[in-house]
């Protein structure tokens, strides 16, 4: 079985494959804090709860963007699971797709990961879009030749709801939910009403303005964990795949098989 790890600034995603099918998945507050021993007790529980032995684990890939855990989920896989050499999204793994962007090496991992799974998800004679609903919200695009060619990144629903309750002294925390109109009858509602349908119309903005500069039609897919909420009024969102992620680490990790 494939453990594979997708380590977020606000969240962790775990998933086992068995093979091509994803066995189990989860999803953690990422702690900066937790050591490597903190984490490997907390992933065992999770495996005792749906009756996983973690030696039925034989490898393991790691896609991050908070370098402080990179380390430290190595030394977890290597001594809770026996994993001798636990691959990184970006330490020289091929991943396929030509990087069209001005410094490849700026592209953060989950983007590459969520291009690989988009493209192969799309079949491969289409151009994807891909968004993705996490700290920030990223907008990848893939051409149908398969090259990444670039995108944007705004602030995240959660991260702009946050600083509006840190900045406006009178407003309260709210959860994010969609309000029944757009007209807001109270503080509560009128916040939900700008925020989601404000953040609605910032994605399908976008998009547009993505599509006006291509030269083909490509498909639009989100991810991430606020994406069904987003997903449901957007105009230009054509399909959400939850599990795009973690399918795009295991993709990852077939295609570097044979370098191991």
């Amino acid at each position: 079985m494939l453990l594979v790890v997708d380590i977020g600034n606000t969240n962790i995603v775990v998933g086992v494959f068995d093979g091509q099918t994803l066995h189990e998945q989860w999803r953690l507050e990422t702690g900066r804090g937790r050591t490597e021993d903190e984490y490997g007790v907390l992933f065992l529980q999770l495996f005792k709860t749906v009756g996983l032995n973690p030696s039925k684990i034989s490898d393991m890939i790691l896609s991050c963007v908070v370098p402080p855990l990179v380390k430290r989920m190595i030394r977890l896989g290597e001594r809770y699971f026996g994993v001798k050499n636990v691959m990184v999204v970006g330490r020289g793994l091929r991943s396929g797709m030509p990087i069209r962007y001005e410094n490849p090496r700026e592209v953060g991992a989950d983007r590459i990961v969520n291009a690989v799974a988009a493209y192969e998800h799309v079949g491969r004679a289409h151009g994807v879009i891909c968004a993705d609903f996490g700290t920030a919200t990223t907008f990848d695009v893939i051409s149908p030749q398969g090259e990444y060619l670039g995108g944007a990144i705004a602030p995240g629903i959660t991260v702009s709801v946050d600083a509006l309750f840190l900045r406006a002294s009178k407003l309260p925390r709210i959860e994010l939910t969609r309000p029944d109109t757009v007209v807001g009858r109270n503080t509560v509602a009128s916040m939900q009403a700008g925020i989601v349908f404000g953040y609605i119309g910032l994605v399908d903005g976008i998009v547009r303005r993505m599509l006006d500069e291509l030269d083909y039609v490509p498909r639009v897919l989100a991810t991430g964990g606020l994406a069904e909420l987003i997903s449901q009024e957007s105009e230009t969102i054509q399909e959400v795949v939850p599990e795009l992620t973690l399918t795009g680490l295991r993709l990852l990790w077939e295609r570097n098989q044979g370098s191991r």
